[in-house]
């Protein structure tokens, strides 16, 4: 059994604490935790049916369940109106694969050798997914300053930003996601031979988890799914009071801890990989992951938003998380053109993700 299933003890305190009324800090941390085995047991489920449907299949199913906790995380802000804390934790999501998961992969794969090799076709391919990404969650906002608006503020929960700016964003989503499906086409029909990095999750650890029944993986994936739910409501329930406990801004906590924890099995299974010295799929989970995040999860909760939720949600994000973004999708473009990665490069991703910490700490 991996050791971080043992983290499972956490689901039944996070229920028992929301239930006492205990304090939202101590409900938060615990469903925060709880999070993490739900989406390890997800991805190896995931990965489990994938090698028996073939790759269409499997692409789709990691499409709907590879980043299912920030998913679900997220719609249940959005329901109870937190689209800033919504529109952080998407960036947190982006900029942790990128800079925090690449950057340690790096460093732990490149300690004990001089340098490591992976495709630089796949990684280019990925990268351009995110340029084209980054234009299109930059391009709202720029819109909504030349018109004479302004970015949301740091400390907002929900800005009404005109119906011009909610059909824009509208529209901008539904591109996304069209642009996400050609890549689908693009890694797993036509060009499935150069890469494909939706069987990246998970799939560099131990087998173990394809020895497992079709029927046994559906039925582990629906219940981690439904429990992810639960810990998702407890969670945003606590957020706002247990922020102001322990002095983090929402932002900061969207950005930062929600992002960790729903990316947390990805997370580590990277750096595992990284250090077996499989670099190619170690950059595939961190590149296509965020790739993910900013073509398909982002653009679905936009569309969600418009019927689920208060008010839709707009596109427009606030000055810093802008910056973190493009800076982490540059970064990613210069480090990745050359095919090879080392300790020391992995240490400048750690470094920015680091400063754009601090940066959002103070914000």
């Amino acid at each position: 059994m991996r050791p971080v299933y043992f983290l499972g003890v956490f689901l039944p305190v996070a229920v028992v604490l929301e239930l006492v009324h205990a304090e939202p800090v101590l409900v938060f941390a615990a469903a925060a935790v709880a999070v993490i085995p739900c989406a390890a047991v997800m991805g190896e489920a995931t990965e489990a049916i994938a090698a028996r449907t073939g790759p269409g299949i499997g692409g789709l199913l990691n499409v709907t369940f590879g980043n299912a906790p920030e998913l679900i995380i997220a719609f249940f802000a959005l329901i109870e109106g937190l689209q800033e804390v919504v529109k952080a934790s998407i960036v947190g999501s982006i900029i942790g694969n990128i800079l925090l998961v690449m950057g340690a992969a790096m460093v732990v794969g490149g300690i004990p050798r001089d340098k490591q090799t992976f495709s630089r076709t796949a990684a280019t391919a990925q990268s351009a997914m995110l340029l084209l990404a980054l234009a299109a969650l930059i391009l709202p906002a720029a819109f909504q300053l030349i018109h004479g608006g302004a970015l949301p503020g740091v400390g907002e929960e929900r800005v009404d930003f005109g119906s011009d700016v909610e059909s824009l964003s509208f529209g901008v989503a539904i591109v996304l996601l069209v642009s996400y499906a050609a890549g689908l086409l693009f890694s797993l029909k036509t060009h499935r031979a150069v890469f494909n990095p939706f069987q990246a999750h998970g799939s560099g650890e131990d087998e173990e988890a394809h020895h497992w029944p079709v029927r046994r993986a559906a039925i582990y994936l629906g219940i981690s799914a439904v429990l992810v739910g639960v810990m998702a409501e407890i969670l945003v329930g606590s957020i706002s009071e247990a922020s102001e406990e322990i002095g983090l801004s929402e932002f900061f906590v969207g950005v930062f801890v929600v992002a960790i924890v729903g990316n947390a099995a990805e997370h580590w299974v990277a750096v595992l990989v990284a250090a077996k010295d499989k670099m190619d799929l170690a950059v595939n989970i961190a590149i296509g992951s965020s790739a993910q995040i900013a073509l398909f999860v982002a653009p679905l909760l936009v569309l969600l938003s418009f019927v689920f939720g208060p008010d839709p949600m707009s596109l427009v994000f606030n000055g810093y998380e802008l910056g973190g973004l493009l800076f982490a999708v540059l970064i990613a473009n210069f480090v990745t053109q050359e095919g090879e990665s080392n300790w020391f490069e992995g240490v400048q991703l750690l470094a920015l993700y680091a400063v754009l910490g601090l940066v959002f700490y103070f914000a």
